[in-house]
């Protein structure tokens, strides 16, 4: 009996043993399974985190106003705005029709001059002698000698060239302030910018800083003093964005677009392009010297008081008049056998000559000699005028050319790297807030002069292609 009830224990050992090896079994294949789910879930959570980390980039904090005047796509570039101001520029209208003026005097100086009818009637009766009278008719034509139709002409000529020639120079006198107005917008937007981007800076370390003065690891002094920069640049932001819409309310008035229609420029200043300068300065001013209306314009002037004298030393000569008469008379003969009726007819030719012995025109042909000295004065100066505009611009360009190279090169790089680096160690605390903004302001300060010589090379290239003669689009 004792080695029944000890089998039976043995027996229940053994199944028990066997249950918990079933049991155990599965739980653990379970817990394996779980623990490599919950591998896989945590794996996929960081693959997600770490792509949505590389392609999500951090939102901007402050909404840019570049869009409103800057659309590289969509933009006008400045041809377009040459093209409408010459359209529809008011005063440049009025100056062409300067030229039709000009041309109606030429039809009015081809024309001849007009002959001169005559009638004459005489009669006897208020004076007693009722049968006598007469009846006259006559016509006389001014005949042009010494060449004054000629001369006349020839100065309408010469007028409807130097009328053309004023409209050109107006021509490159608008495009010259349209270009101004448009560097002066390039300028401003580029400025503007490169506030923009600062501001962007600045409060993304303002948020910083806030986060650990609220953790007490930094004194509110340092945000006061950053949140007074964020400030600074907010007004700076400020007064670029009005210099830039001032010079945009130039450009709508030169162009002809109304003032209330939305503007928005191509192109940058470091990016705008203007045709290519000539090689050489002397190279310059021969081209200039053939090409500026203006100079153009000085020439012509001259020839219209040389063709003016030409024609009042040939008014001053005697004046010839051609004439022919026809007279008709009736008149009574008493005699001793009565009173008879006589007819007379009676065909006349002539010439009349005008003898210039007091007026010989003295006034007008000193009048004309002096305004041929005042044209030549006029053309000399023109001429100096484009010389000394040209090495100005050149010399300006040069300058320019070099302070950009210097600031691109080595002031800029620097400067924003020192800034780059004054921010990680600041965020370490291991520098005061002020070294920072002083360090802020010194790129600020490089990147204006930046923005200040792109603009006078832009200045110069603009000023240099005026002076070359340029008064319609840029090639």
């Amino acid at each position: 009996m004792k080695l029944f009830i000890n089998r039976s224990r043995a027996w229940c050992a053994v199944v028990c043993l066997l249950a918990l090896l079933v049991t155990a079994i599965p739980a653990q294949q379970q817990q394996q399974d779980s623990t490599a789910a919950l591998a896989k879930k945590n794996t996929k959570d960081t693959v997600a985190n770490n792509e949505e980390t590389v392609n999500t980039e951090p939102k901007p904090i402050l909404v840019s106003v570049l869009p409103n005047y800057y659309n590289q796509q969509d933009g006008v570039s400045i041809n377009q705005l040459i093209e409408r101001a010459l359209l529809s520029n008011q005063d440049l209208a009025a100056a062409r029709l300067q030229i039709e003026r000009a041309r109606a005097r030429l039809s009015q100086a081809r024309l001849r001059p007009n002959p001169t009818l005559e009638f004459e009637q005489q009669s006897g009766r208020l004076v007693g002698a009722g049968g006598d009278g007469q009846f006259t008719v006559g016509a006389s034509l001014p005949i042009e000698i010494y060449g004054r139709r000629e001369a006349r002409i020839n100065q309408a000529q010469i007028e409807i060239e130097a009328s053309e020639a004023e409209v050109r120079n107006r021509e490159r006198l608008l495009a010259a302030n349209l270009l101004t107005n448009y560097a002066e917008a390039l300028g401003a937007l580029r400025e503007l910018e490169t506030t923009e981007r600062l501001l962007e800076l600045d409060l993304q370390t303002t948020r910083f800083i806030q986060i650990r003065v609220n953790e007490g690891e930094t004194p509110p002094l340092e945000l006061n003093l950053l949140q007074a920069e964020v400030e600074r640049l907010r007004s700076r932001r400020q007064l670029a964005e009005g210099r830039l819409q001032s010079a945009y309310t130039q450009l709508k008035l030169l162009a002809g677009i109304p003032f209330e229609d939305s503007l928005v420029l191509r192109e940058q200043i470091n990016t705008a392009i203007l045709p290519q300068l000539p090689a050489t300065q002397d190279a310059a001013i021969d081209i200039a010297l053939r090409s500026r209306p203006d100079v153009s314009l000085a020439r012509i002037e001259e020839q219209v008081a040389t063709a003016g004298l030409r024609l009042i030393r040939a008014q001053s000569r005697p004046d010839l008049t051609a004439y022919t008469r026809y007279t008709q008379g009736r008149s009574v003969v008493d005699t001793s056998f009565g009173a008879f009726p006589q007819r007379d007819r009676s065909l006349t030719f002539g010439i009349a000559v005008g003898i210039p012995i007091f007026n010989k025109n003295q006034g007008a042909k000193a009048e004309a000699e002096i305004a041929i000295r005042q044209a030549q004065a006029r053309r000399e100066f023109a001429e100096r005028v484009v010389r000394g505009e040209i090495l100005a611009a050149y010399q300006r360009f040069e300058a320019a050319s070099r302070a950009v190279t210097i600031l691109e090169t080595a002031a800029i790089p620097r400067s924003t790297q020192n800034v780059e680096t004054f921010r990680r160690v600041y965020e370490i605390g291991e520098l005061k807030i002020t070294d920072l903004i002083a360090e802020q302001r010194r790129l600020l300060d490089a990147t204006r002069d930046l923005t200040d010589a792109l603009t006078q090379r832009y200045r110069a290239q603009v000023d240099l292609n005026i002076a070359l003669g340029a008064g319609g689009l840029l090639p």
